[in-house]
Protein backbone atom coordinates (compact mmCIF):
# COMPACT_ATOMS: atom_id res chain seq x y z
CA UNK A 1 0.00 0.00 0.00
CA UNK A 2 3.05 2.15 0.71
CA UNK A 3 4.79 1.69 -2.14
CA UNK A 4 1.79 2.21 -4.51
CA UNK A 5 1.09 5.35 -2.42
CA UNK A 6 4.86 6.59 -3.51
CA UNK A 7 4.35 5.92 -6.54
CA UNK A 8 1.26 8.27 -7.48
CA UNK A 9 2.99 10.41 -5.43
CA UNK A 10 5.83 10.57 -7.86
CA UNK A 11 3.81 10.35 -10.79
CA UNK A 12 1.96 13.52 -9.76
CA UNK A 13 4.95 15.51 -9.66
CA UNK A 14 6.23 14.04 -12.83
CA UNK A 15 3.56 15.35 -14.61
CA UNK A 16 3.69 18.87 -12.99
CA UNK A 17 6.95 19.12 -13.70
CA UNK A 18 7.16 21.75 -17.13
CA UNK A 19 10.09 20.48 -19.72
CA UNK A 20 12.88 22.59 -20.09
CA UNK A 21 12.75 24.80 -22.96
CA UNK A 22 14.89 23.71 -25.80
CA UNK A 23 16.60 25.39 -28.53
CA UNK A 24 15.69 24.51 -31.69
CA UNK A 25 18.06 22.56 -33.94
CA UNK A 26 17.89 20.23 -37.23
CA UNK A 27 19.35 17.55 -35.27
CA UNK A 28 16.76 17.81 -32.42
CA UNK A 29 13.93 18.39 -35.28
CA UNK A 30 14.77 15.57 -36.89
CA UNK A 31 14.91 13.40 -33.56
CA UNK A 32 11.65 14.43 -32.82
CA UNK A 33 10.10 13.96 -36.42
CA UNK A 34 11.33 10.51 -36.26
CA UNK A 35 9.38 7.83 -37.60
CA UNK A 36 7.18 10.26 -39.65
CA UNK A 37 6.56 8.88 -42.35
CA UNK A 38 5.46 12.18 -44.11
CA UNK A 39 7.78 14.53 -42.95
CA UNK A 40 9.99 16.62 -45.89
CA UNK A 41 13.22 17.82 -45.09
CA UNK A 42 14.53 19.35 -48.57
CA UNK A 43 17.95 21.74 -49.04
CA UNK A 44 17.83 24.99 -51.82
CA UNK A 45 20.17 27.43 -52.88
CA UNK A 46 19.48 30.81 -52.92
CA UNK A 47 21.11 33.00 -56.14
CA UNK A 48 24.34 33.28 -54.39
CA UNK A 49 24.90 29.83 -53.43
CA UNK A 50 23.86 29.46 -49.59
CA UNK A 51 21.60 26.88 -48.38
CA UNK A 52 18.70 27.21 -46.42
CA UNK A 53 16.58 24.25 -45.74
CA UNK A 54 12.39 22.86 -45.94
CA UNK A 55 10.90 20.79 -42.78
CA UNK A 56 7.51 20.21 -43.75
CA UNK A 57 4.57 17.53 -42.91
CA UNK A 58 3.34 17.01 -46.39
CA UNK A 59 0.16 15.86 -45.76
CA UNK A 60 -0.73 18.90 -43.24
CA UNK A 61 0.19 21.73 -46.18
CA UNK A 62 -0.73 22.64 -49.78
CA UNK A 63 1.56 21.18 -51.36
CA UNK A 64 0.51 23.50 -54.59
CA UNK A 65 1.26 26.84 -52.75
CA UNK A 66 4.82 25.34 -51.37
CA UNK A 67 6.66 26.28 -55.28
CA UNK A 68 4.82 29.01 -55.98
CA UNK A 69 4.99 31.00 -52.32
CA UNK A 70 8.10 29.75 -51.05
CA UNK A 71 10.34 27.59 -52.83
CA UNK A 72 10.63 29.89 -56.33
CA UNK A 73 10.95 32.96 -54.78
CA UNK A 74 13.76 32.14 -51.82
CA UNK A 75 16.09 30.08 -54.95
CA UNK A 76 15.50 33.15 -57.11
CA UNK A 77 16.32 35.79 -54.32
CA UNK A 78 20.06 36.85 -52.82
CA UNK A 79 20.42 35.29 -49.62
CA UNK A 80 20.26 38.07 -47.99
CA UNK A 81 16.55 38.89 -48.99
CA UNK A 82 14.64 35.39 -47.80
CA UNK A 83 12.64 37.44 -45.65
CA UNK A 84 11.26 39.76 -47.67
CA UNK A 85 10.75 37.03 -50.50
CA UNK A 86 8.68 34.30 -49.28
CA UNK A 87 5.21 35.20 -50.85
CA UNK A 88 2.90 34.52 -47.52
CA UNK A 89 1.79 36.65 -44.56
CA UNK A 90 2.33 36.04 -40.75
CA UNK A 91 5.91 34.80 -41.39
CA UNK A 92 7.55 34.17 -38.21
CA UNK A 93 10.82 33.91 -36.20
CA UNK A 94 11.17 31.14 -33.47
CA UNK A 95 13.83 29.70 -31.52
CA UNK A 96 12.39 26.99 -29.35
CA UNK A 97 11.90 23.47 -30.42
CA UNK A 98 8.28 23.64 -28.94
CA UNK A 99 6.95 26.10 -31.31
CA UNK A 100 8.88 23.93 -34.22
CA UNK A 101 6.92 21.37 -33.63
CA UNK A 102 3.20 22.73 -32.99
CA UNK A 103 3.89 24.81 -36.33
CA UNK A 104 4.22 21.75 -38.00
CA UNK A 105 1.27 20.10 -36.85
CA UNK A 106 -0.64 23.05 -37.50
CA UNK A 107 0.47 23.23 -40.94
CA UNK A 108 3.19 25.68 -41.27
CA UNK A 109 6.50 25.24 -43.32
CA UNK A 110 10.04 25.16 -41.32
CA UNK A 111 12.84 27.61 -43.08
CA UNK A 112 16.05 26.79 -41.74
CA UNK A 113 18.86 30.08 -42.96
CA UNK A 114 21.91 28.35 -41.90
CA UNK A 115 23.93 31.76 -42.33
CA UNK A 116 22.71 33.31 -40.03
CA UNK A 117 21.24 30.66 -37.86
CA UNK A 118 17.86 31.69 -37.81
CA UNK A 119 14.43 29.82 -38.34
CA UNK A 120 11.24 30.57 -40.03
CA UNK A 121 7.74 29.49 -39.35
CA UNK A 122 5.73 30.00 -42.45
CA UNK A 123 1.72 28.70 -42.27
CA UNK A 124 0.69 27.54 -45.15
CA UNK A 125 -2.27 25.17 -43.66
CA UNK A 126 -3.98 22.40 -46.15
CA UNK A 127 -7.50 23.77 -46.09
CA UNK A 128 -9.63 20.84 -46.54
CA UNK A 129 -13.12 20.33 -45.80
CA UNK A 130 -16.75 20.60 -47.52
CA UNK A 131 -18.05 22.86 -49.43
CA UNK A 132 -21.07 25.09 -47.24
CA UNK A 133 -24.33 22.76 -47.92
CA UNK A 134 -27.88 23.07 -46.57
CA UNK A 135 -28.54 22.20 -43.51
CA UNK A 136 -29.98 18.40 -42.24
CA UNK A 137 -30.74 18.34 -38.87
CA UNK A 138 -32.71 22.02 -39.13
CA UNK A 139 -34.13 21.86 -42.52
CA UNK A 140 -37.24 24.57 -43.09
CA UNK A 141 -38.71 25.20 -46.46
CA UNK A 142 -38.39 29.21 -46.75
CA UNK A 143 -35.20 30.83 -44.89
CA UNK A 144 -31.72 30.73 -45.33
CA UNK A 145 -29.82 27.46 -46.69
CA UNK A 146 -26.28 27.59 -45.76
CA UNK A 147 -25.22 25.58 -42.39
CA UNK A 148 -21.75 25.22 -40.85
CA UNK A 149 -18.85 23.32 -41.79
CA UNK A 150 -16.56 21.30 -40.38
CA UNK A 151 -13.78 24.46 -40.51
CA UNK A 152 -14.06 27.12 -37.15
CA UNK A 153 -12.52 30.35 -40.09
CA UNK A 154 -15.63 29.87 -42.51
CA UNK A 155 -17.88 29.65 -39.40
CA UNK A 156 -16.90 32.56 -37.69
CA UNK A 157 -17.65 34.40 -41.26
CA UNK A 158 -20.84 33.25 -41.57
CA UNK A 159 -21.73 34.92 -38.30
CA UNK A 160 -19.87 37.75 -38.83
CA UNK A 161 -21.63 38.36 -42.10
CA UNK A 162 -25.15 38.37 -40.20
CA UNK A 163 -23.54 40.74 -37.24
CA UNK A 164 -21.15 43.23 -39.45
CA UNK A 165 -20.35 44.84 -35.57
CA UNK A 166 -17.18 45.43 -34.14
CA UNK A 167 -18.89 44.59 -31.19
CA UNK A 168 -18.95 40.76 -31.68
CA UNK A 169 -15.98 39.31 -29.90
CA UNK A 170 -14.25 36.35 -30.26
CA UNK A 171 -12.23 34.35 -27.89
CA UNK A 172 -9.94 31.39 -28.84
CA UNK A 173 -8.74 28.50 -26.27
CA UNK A 174 -7.32 25.06 -26.90
CA UNK A 175 -8.63 22.37 -24.88
CA UNK A 176 -7.65 18.29 -25.29
CA UNK A 177 -4.02 17.11 -24.15
CA UNK A 178 -3.70 15.12 -27.07
CA UNK A 179 -6.63 16.33 -29.68
CA UNK A 180 -5.37 20.15 -29.27
CA UNK A 181 -9.12 21.26 -30.27
CA UNK A 182 -9.62 25.15 -30.46
CA UNK A 183 -12.60 26.56 -28.84
CA UNK A 184 -13.85 29.64 -29.63
CA UNK A 185 -16.40 31.87 -27.55
CA UNK A 186 -18.43 34.70 -29.13
CA UNK A 187 -20.64 36.98 -27.61
CA UNK A 188 -22.06 40.87 -28.33
CA UNK A 189 -19.91 43.06 -25.70
CA UNK A 190 -21.97 45.32 -24.05
CA UNK A 191 -24.98 43.29 -24.90
CA UNK A 192 -24.34 39.59 -23.44
CA UNK A 193 -24.31 39.93 -20.15
CA UNK A 194 -20.72 39.38 -18.77
CA UNK A 195 -21.73 37.12 -15.67
CA UNK A 196 -22.27 34.45 -18.09
CA UNK A 197 -19.13 35.54 -20.68
CA UNK A 198 -16.95 35.19 -16.97
CA UNK A 199 -19.11 31.48 -16.08
CA UNK A 200 -18.62 30.14 -19.80
CA UNK A 201 -14.00 31.55 -19.64
CA UNK A 202 -14.18 29.52 -16.29
CA UNK A 203 -15.73 26.47 -17.39
CA UNK A 204 -13.67 26.26 -20.70
CA UNK A 205 -10.59 26.86 -19.02
CA UNK A 206 -11.43 24.12 -16.35
CA UNK A 207 -11.86 21.57 -18.87
CA UNK A 208 -9.26 18.57 -18.75
CA UNK A 209 -9.26 15.82 -20.47
CA UNK A 210 -6.96 14.67 -23.37
CA UNK A 211 -9.41 14.06 -26.89
CA UNK A 212 -12.23 16.42 -28.27
CA UNK A 213 -13.96 15.29 -31.72
CA UNK A 214 -17.14 17.27 -31.31
CA UNK A 215 -19.01 19.99 -29.45
CA UNK A 216 -21.39 17.81 -27.68
CA UNK A 217 -17.99 16.44 -25.44
CA UNK A 218 -17.06 20.03 -24.17
CA UNK A 219 -21.37 20.83 -23.49
CA UNK A 220 -20.65 17.89 -21.42
CA UNK A 221 -17.95 19.03 -19.72
CA UNK A 222 -19.61 22.63 -18.76
CA UNK A 223 -23.06 21.33 -18.19
CA UNK A 224 -23.87 21.51 -14.61
CA UNK A 225 -26.16 18.30 -14.26
CA UNK A 226 -24.68 15.70 -15.90
CA UNK A 227 -27.23 12.84 -15.33
CA UNK A 228 -29.95 14.99 -16.27
CA UNK A 229 -31.39 13.57 -20.06
CA UNK A 230 -32.52 17.38 -21.27
CA UNK A 231 -29.91 19.18 -23.20
CA UNK A 232 -28.45 22.38 -21.27
CA UNK A 233 -26.75 23.92 -24.28
CA UNK A 234 -28.64 23.88 -27.69
CA UNK A 235 -27.09 22.22 -30.31
CA UNK A 236 -27.37 24.08 -34.03
CA UNK A 237 -25.66 24.05 -37.50
CA UNK A 238 -27.78 27.01 -38.49
CA UNK A 239 -26.13 30.26 -38.71
CA UNK A 240 -29.22 32.16 -38.80
CA UNK A 241 -30.15 30.64 -35.29
CA UNK A 242 -26.47 31.69 -33.78
CA UNK A 243 -26.97 34.90 -34.96
CA UNK A 244 -30.58 35.54 -33.78
CA UNK A 245 -29.22 34.02 -30.21
CA UNK A 246 -26.74 36.08 -30.24
CA UNK A 247 -28.95 39.22 -30.64
CA UNK A 248 -31.00 38.26 -27.52
CA UNK A 249 -27.80 38.18 -25.46
CA UNK A 250 -26.78 34.25 -25.49
CA UNK A 251 -23.20 33.54 -26.13
CA UNK A 252 -22.12 30.54 -28.59
CA UNK A 253 -19.45 28.27 -27.97
CA UNK A 254 -17.54 27.11 -31.59
CA UNK A 255 -15.65 23.68 -31.45
CA UNK A 256 -13.08 23.04 -34.49
CA UNK A 257 -13.56 20.11 -36.46
CA UNK A 258 -17.43 20.03 -35.79
CA UNK A 259 -20.49 22.00 -37.44
CA UNK A 260 -22.59 22.22 -34.68
CA UNK A 261 -22.35 25.35 -32.33
CA UNK A 262 -23.34 25.51 -28.90
CA UNK A 263 -25.36 28.17 -27.20
CA UNK A 264 -25.94 28.67 -23.98
CA UNK A 265 -28.00 30.00 -21.81
CA UNK A 266 -31.13 28.33 -22.70
CA UNK A 267 -34.24 27.00 -21.41
CA UNK A 268 -36.47 24.02 -21.87
CA UNK A 269 -38.87 26.07 -24.46
CA UNK A 270 -36.09 27.03 -26.73
CA UNK A 271 -35.96 23.62 -27.58
CA UNK A 272 -39.29 24.14 -29.22
CA UNK A 273 -38.63 26.82 -31.40
CA UNK A 274 -37.97 26.45 -35.14
CA UNK A 275 -36.00 29.28 -37.13
CA UNK A 276 -39.45 29.09 -39.27
CA UNK A 277 -40.89 30.63 -36.14
CA UNK A 278 -39.67 33.95 -36.90
CA UNK A 279 -40.79 33.79 -41.27
CA UNK A 280 -44.33 32.64 -40.82
CA UNK A 281 -47.10 34.91 -40.20
CA UNK A 282 -47.41 35.27 -36.29
CA UNK A 283 -50.73 33.77 -35.95
CA UNK A 284 -49.43 30.97 -38.25
CA UNK A 285 -46.01 30.24 -36.48
CA UNK A 286 -48.23 30.47 -33.17
CA UNK A 287 -50.34 27.59 -34.27
CA UNK A 288 -47.53 25.35 -35.03
CA UNK A 289 -45.48 26.41 -31.81
CA UNK A 290 -48.97 25.31 -29.56
CA UNK A 291 -48.81 21.87 -31.97
CA UNK A 292 -45.52 21.12 -31.11
CA UNK A 293 -46.22 21.25 -27.49
CA UNK A 294 -49.01 19.02 -28.27
CA UNK A 295 -46.89 16.80 -29.46
CA UNK A 296 -44.20 16.23 -27.50
CA UNK A 297 -47.57 15.58 -24.83
CA UNK A 298 -48.79 13.05 -27.03
CA UNK A 299 -45.08 11.55 -27.36
CA UNK A 300 -44.38 10.86 -23.98
CA UNK A 301 -47.57 10.46 -22.44
CA UNK A 302 -50.07 8.55 -25.54
CA UNK A 303 -49.11 5.07 -25.01
CA UNK A 304 -48.98 5.26 -20.99
CA UNK A 305 -52.34 6.31 -20.95
CA UNK A 306 -53.45 3.34 -23.30
CA UNK A 307 -51.48 0.87 -20.72
CA UNK A 308 -52.90 2.67 -17.85
CA UNK A 309 -56.68 2.62 -19.03
CA UNK A 310 -56.52 -0.70 -20.21
CA UNK A 311 -54.77 -2.30 -16.77
CA UNK A 312 -56.23 -0.02 -14.38
CA UNK A 313 -59.01 2.23 -15.54
CA UNK A 314 -61.00 0.12 -17.99
CA UNK A 315 -64.32 1.59 -16.63
CA UNK A 316 -63.77 5.13 -17.62
CA UNK A 317 -63.00 3.53 -21.42
CA UNK A 318 -66.87 4.36 -23.30
CA UNK A 319 -68.65 1.05 -23.91
CA UNK A 320 -67.92 1.06 -27.85
CA UNK A 321 -64.27 1.60 -27.46
CA UNK A 322 -64.54 -1.07 -25.09
CA UNK A 323 -65.92 -3.38 -27.52
CA UNK A 324 -63.60 -2.19 -30.20
CA UNK A 325 -60.37 -2.95 -27.38
CA UNK A 326 -61.63 -6.09 -26.17
CA UNK A 327 -62.25 -7.24 -29.84
CA UNK A 328 -58.62 -5.79 -30.10
CA UNK A 329 -56.97 -8.05 -27.81
CA UNK A 330 -58.91 -11.11 -27.38
CA UNK A 331 -56.33 -13.06 -28.95
CA UNK A 332 -53.17 -11.32 -27.81
CA UNK A 333 -51.12 -13.42 -25.57
CA UNK A 334 -49.73 -10.60 -23.53
CA UNK A 335 -50.42 -7.94 -20.97
CA UNK A 336 -51.07 -4.19 -22.47
CA UNK A 337 -47.67 -3.43 -20.86
CA UNK A 338 -45.32 -5.96 -22.12
CA UNK A 339 -46.83 -5.55 -25.58
CA UNK A 340 -46.57 -1.81 -25.57
CA UNK A 341 -42.53 -2.55 -24.91
CA UNK A 342 -42.36 -4.65 -27.09
CA UNK A 343 -43.70 -2.31 -30.16
CA UNK A 344 -41.70 0.70 -28.93
CA UNK A 345 -38.56 -1.68 -28.48
CA UNK A 346 -38.52 -2.68 -31.87
CA UNK A 347 -39.68 0.77 -33.06
CA UNK A 348 -36.37 2.34 -31.78
CA UNK A 349 -34.37 -0.76 -33.17
CA UNK A 350 -35.65 -0.13 -36.23
CA UNK A 351 -35.18 3.87 -35.94
CA UNK A 352 -31.25 3.56 -34.88
CA UNK A 353 -30.91 1.29 -37.82
CA UNK A 354 -32.25 3.28 -40.14
CA UNK A 355 -29.97 6.17 -38.76
CA UNK A 356 -26.33 4.01 -39.20
CA UNK A 357 -27.39 2.31 -42.46
CA UNK A 358 -26.90 3.98 -45.77
CA UNK A 359 -29.91 6.18 -47.56
CA UNK A 360 -31.09 3.25 -49.79
CA UNK A 361 -30.93 0.60 -47.18
CA UNK A 362 -32.25 2.59 -44.83
CA UNK A 363 -35.85 3.36 -46.98
CA UNK A 364 -35.51 -0.63 -47.52
CA UNK A 365 -35.83 -0.72 -44.23
CA UNK A 366 -38.28 2.16 -43.54
CA UNK A 367 -40.59 -0.25 -45.76
CA UNK A 368 -40.30 -3.58 -43.76
CA UNK A 369 -40.17 -2.02 -40.71
CA UNK A 370 -43.48 -0.30 -41.15
CA UNK A 371 -45.22 -4.07 -42.75
CA UNK A 372 -43.43 -5.54 -39.49
CA UNK A 373 -45.53 -3.11 -37.38
CA UNK A 374 -48.38 -2.14 -39.23
CA UNK A 375 -49.44 -5.73 -40.66
CA UNK A 376 -47.26 -8.65 -39.69
CA UNK A 377 -47.90 -7.94 -35.85
CA UNK A 378 -50.90 -7.80 -35.63
CA UNK A 379 -51.85 -10.91 -37.65
CA UNK A 380 -49.10 -12.86 -35.63
CA UNK A 381 -51.19 -11.88 -32.65
CA UNK A 382 -48.19 -10.16 -31.08
CA UNK A 383 -49.90 -6.32 -30.84
CA UNK A 384 -53.65 -4.98 -31.13
CA UNK A 385 -54.65 -2.75 -33.86
CA UNK A 386 -55.48 0.02 -31.33
CA UNK A 387 -52.03 0.13 -30.06
CA UNK A 388 -50.24 0.04 -33.65
CA UNK A 389 -52.50 3.04 -34.15
CA UNK A 390 -51.11 4.85 -31.00
CA UNK A 391 -47.63 3.80 -31.41
CA UNK A 392 -48.00 5.25 -34.89
CA UNK A 393 -49.11 8.80 -33.60
CA UNK A 394 -46.91 8.73 -30.92
CA UNK A 395 -43.87 8.00 -33.34
CA UNK A 396 -44.68 10.93 -36.03
CA UNK A 397 -45.52 13.28 -32.67
CA UNK A 398 -42.14 12.77 -31.59
CA UNK A 399 -40.61 13.87 -34.65
CA UNK A 400 -42.05 17.04 -34.51
CA UNK A 401 -39.90 18.42 -31.51
CA UNK A 402 -37.22 20.65 -33.69
CA UNK A 403 -34.44 19.72 -31.23
CA UNK A 404 -32.61 15.62 -32.02
CA UNK A 405 -31.52 15.58 -28.40
CA UNK A 406 -34.84 16.59 -27.24
CA UNK A 407 -36.12 13.54 -29.20
CA UNK A 408 -34.42 11.03 -27.40
CA UNK A 409 -34.92 12.66 -24.24
CA UNK A 410 -38.74 11.64 -25.13
CA UNK A 411 -38.09 8.62 -25.52
CA UNK A 412 -36.51 7.94 -21.63
CA UNK A 413 -39.72 9.65 -20.80
CA UNK A 414 -41.75 8.08 -22.58
CA UNK A 415 -40.45 4.26 -21.05
CA UNK A 416 -40.52 5.98 -17.57
CA UNK A 417 -43.93 6.75 -17.84
CA UNK A 418 -45.34 3.48 -19.57
CA UNK A 419 -43.43 1.49 -16.63
CA UNK A 420 -45.37 3.60 -13.87
CA UNK A 421 -48.81 3.49 -15.82
CA UNK A 422 -48.52 0.01 -15.89
CA UNK A 423 -47.87 -0.64 -11.83
CA UNK A 424 -49.98 2.85 -10.53
CA UNK A 425 -52.33 3.91 -13.32
CA UNK A 426 -52.91 7.25 -14.43
CA UNK A 427 -51.73 8.31 -10.65
CA UNK A 428 -48.62 7.25 -12.03
CA UNK A 429 -48.61 8.84 -15.03
CA UNK A 430 -49.06 12.16 -12.49
CA UNK A 431 -46.30 11.27 -10.45
CA UNK A 432 -43.77 11.48 -12.93
CA UNK A 433 -45.22 14.33 -14.93
CA UNK A 434 -44.51 15.90 -11.45
CA UNK A 435 -40.68 14.22 -11.05
CA UNK A 436 -40.33 15.74 -14.33
CA UNK A 437 -41.76 19.43 -13.84
CA UNK A 438 -39.66 19.41 -10.22
CA UNK A 439 -36.16 18.07 -12.13
CA UNK A 440 -36.90 20.69 -15.22
CA UNK A 441 -37.39 23.62 -11.94
CA UNK A 442 -33.76 22.73 -10.83
CA UNK A 443 -31.81 22.68 -13.95
CA UNK A 444 -29.76 25.56 -14.95
CA UNK A 445 -27.95 26.88 -18.29
CA UNK A 446 -24.64 28.58 -17.35
CA UNK A 447 -26.30 28.97 -13.77
CA UNK A 448 -29.28 30.05 -15.27
CA UNK A 449 -32.93 28.58 -14.56
CA UNK A 450 -33.53 26.23 -16.80
CA UNK A 451 -37.41 26.44 -16.83
CA UNK A 452 -37.53 30.28 -17.05
CA UNK A 453 -40.01 32.31 -17.77
CA UNK A 454 -42.17 30.39 -16.16
CA UNK A 455 -40.04 29.64 -13.36
CA UNK A 456 -38.84 32.30 -12.23
CA UNK A 457 -41.94 33.89 -13.50
CA UNK A 458 -41.48 36.79 -16.40
CA UNK A 459 -44.57 37.70 -17.97
CA UNK A 460 -43.10 39.55 -20.69
CA UNK A 461 -41.29 37.21 -22.01
CA UNK A 462 -44.96 34.98 -22.61
CA UNK A 463 -44.90 36.75 -26.00
CA UNK A 464 -42.36 34.28 -27.67
CA UNK A 465 -43.42 31.35 -25.41
CA UNK A 466 -45.84 29.29 -25.97
CA UNK A 467 -46.68 31.44 -29.15
CA UNK A 468 -45.09 33.47 -30.98
CA UNK A 469 -46.18 36.86 -30.70
CA UNK A 470 -46.15 39.47 -33.38
CA UNK A 471 -43.02 40.74 -34.13
CA UNK A 472 -43.39 44.85 -33.82
CA UNK A 473 -44.91 43.77 -30.41
CA UNK A 474 -41.36 41.93 -29.54
CA UNK A 475 -39.65 45.44 -28.72
CA UNK A 476 -37.28 44.20 -25.91
CA UNK A 477 -35.01 41.43 -25.50
CA UNK A 478 -36.12 38.23 -23.28
CA UNK A 479 -36.16 39.59 -19.46
CA UNK A 480 -34.78 36.14 -18.09
CA UNK A 481 -31.50 36.75 -20.31
CA UNK A 482 -30.51 39.78 -18.23
CA UNK A 483 -29.27 41.41 -21.33
CA UNK A 484 -27.37 44.84 -20.76
CA UNK A 485 -29.42 46.35 -23.59
CA UNK A 486 -33.64 46.05 -22.66
CA UNK A 487 -34.15 47.37 -26.62
CA UNK A 488 -34.11 45.92 -29.38
CA UNK A 489 -34.87 49.00 -31.47
CA UNK A 490 -33.05 53.04 -31.39
CA UNK A 491 -35.41 55.15 -29.47
CA UNK A 492 -36.26 58.60 -31.20
CA UNK A 493 -34.66 62.01 -29.65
Amino acid sequence: MFWKKGKSIANDSSDTQKPVPRKISLDSLKQVLNNMDDVEIIERTTLNDQKVVLIYLRTLIDQDRLNESIIEPVIQCPHAMIYESIATPKVMKIQLLEEAQKSLLTGAVLLNDCIQEQWLVIPLPNELGRGIETSETETILYGAKDSFTEQLEPNITLIRRRLPITELKTEKYKIGSLSETTVVLMYIDGLTNPEYISIARKKISEINFDLFFDSSQVAAFMEEHHHSIFPQFQQTDRPDVCAYSLGLGKLTILVENTPFVLIAPITFFHLFQSPEDYINRWPVASFLRVIRYLSFFLSVALIPFYVALTTHHYQMIPLQILFVLAESRSKLPFTPFWEAILMLTILEIIKEASLRMPTKSSQTLGVIGGIVIGQAAVQAGFAGKVLIVLVCISTISSFLVPNYLMTKANTLIQFGFLLLSSIFGVFGIAMGAVAILAHLNGLTSLKQPYFSPVAPFYWKDWIDLFIRGPLTKMKSRPDHLHPLQKWRYKRRM
